[in-house]
């Protein structure tokens, strides 16, 4: 694919999306990048410091849901490429309020689908190798026993509102493929970690309540497995997809890197005990997990077979987690001014209901 395009990233202010744009930004310069975002609590300006508005990036304020702004923005910009990240991804508030995430993940996907058609197939002129780059979860698998792995070929079988709403948006763009040659790649990662992730999630939130001496929530008995990604390693594995894989195709993206929820938490504990000392009275930080009721409809363990893009790309994950975690703690050590500007009223609202605390 040639490398000169205009990429709609849709959700570049959040976690994932502002990541990309960043290695965007420093690997794929002539790319122009039009980053939409509604800015909800997850969104944050911040995460994006040092991009400039200017000829390579223009940030917009606006909703996916928007079908007037988005097919707008297309005719505006003559996007050439989707990169969709917008969606709402927390299991824990799809639980409590699954509306958002109906609304979002799925009619806000549609929406962009249906621009990209008019905008690519509508006009006298066919944008040349456009693409609709589809960003889901290995969550649309349903959960695993103690062995085995997803691979692309594996059926779906969501189990909380949030992968339910993240499946059907999978289905949508899938169809779009093979009804009107839309062109259409899907993947499917593993839980992501790294800077800028919002303190909902289990990494950020548990480094946060052990700098400040807050109980450490974990599900259930804690043996909950997940494949965690390095940010950066799945950041490059998209723009790889963008110039090198195939439409049609849907790549599982994982890092190799399984580890058991109370592992994960241990580990941040101790790394932050070596690396800033122990709490006050030489209390170590694993003093303060506490094991609470576990999530409705818990998955018990999620791993990625991410053979494929190995084979077909030449992607594969650089980064182990034991060295991720390192870099992220490090991160989130010289950010914590970072961290007390995005934990305002409503999130601390938002965590007393969640914790209790």
């Amino acid at each position: 694919m040639e490398n000169s395009k205009t990429i709609l990233v849709t959700g570049g202010c959040g976690f994932i999306g502002a990541n990309f744009i960043h290695m965007a930004n420093r690997v794929r310069p002539d790319w122009r990048v039009v980053n939409l975002d509604k800015l909800t609590y997850a969104g944050n300006l911040k995460n994006l410091e040092g991009i400039q508005q200017g000829e390579n990036y223009r940030f917009v304020k606006g909703d996916i849901c928007d079908a007037a702004l988005v097919a707008r923005l297309f005719m505006e910009e003559n996007i050439h490429t989707v990169v969709h990240f917008a969606a709402e991804s927390h299991v824990d508030r799809s639980i409590s309020g699954p509306a958002d995430f109906i609304q979002t993940n799925i009619v806000g996907t549609f929406n962009l689908l249906e621009a990209s058609r008019s905008c690519w197939f509508g006009q006298d002129k066919t944008i040349e190798l456009p693409l609709f780059l589809h960003v889901s979860t290995d969550e649309v698998y349903g959960s695993l026993g103690e062995t085995g792995y997803f691979s692309e070929t594996t059926s779906y079988d969501p189990r909380s509102p949030y992968s339910a709403s993240k499946a059907s948006s999978d289905h949508l763009a899938s169809a779009y493929f093979h009804t009107y040659d839309l062109p259409v790649i899907i993947t499917n990662c593993s839980n992501n970690y790294g800077p800028y992730q919002f303190p909902e999630k289990l990494i950020p939130l548990i480094f946060h309540n052990s700098m400040i001496g807050r109980e450490l929530p974990v599900y259930g008995d804690g043996k909950n497995v997940r494949d965690w990604l390095y940010v950066t390693d799945h950041c490059e594995a998209l723009v790889a997809i963008i110039e090198l894989g195939k439409p049609g195709k849907s790549y599982n993206i994982g890092g190799n890197n399984e580890k058991q929820n109370i592992e994960v938490v241990q580990l941040i504990c101790d790394t932050l005990d070596e690396k800033i000392g122990p709490l006050e009275g030489g209390l170590p930080r694993r003093s303060l997990i506490r094991y609470v009721t576990d999530r409705l409809g818990h998955d018990r363990r999620y791993a990625i077979d991410a053979s494929l893009i190995k084979e077909n790309i030449g992607w594969q994950p650089s980064v182990s987690f034991e060295t991720g975690i390192k870099q992220t703690i490090d991160w989130y050590l010289s950010h914590q001014e970072w961290i007390g500007s995005i934990i305002d009223g409503s999130y601390q609202e938002y965590y007393r209901k969640m914790y209790g605390t």
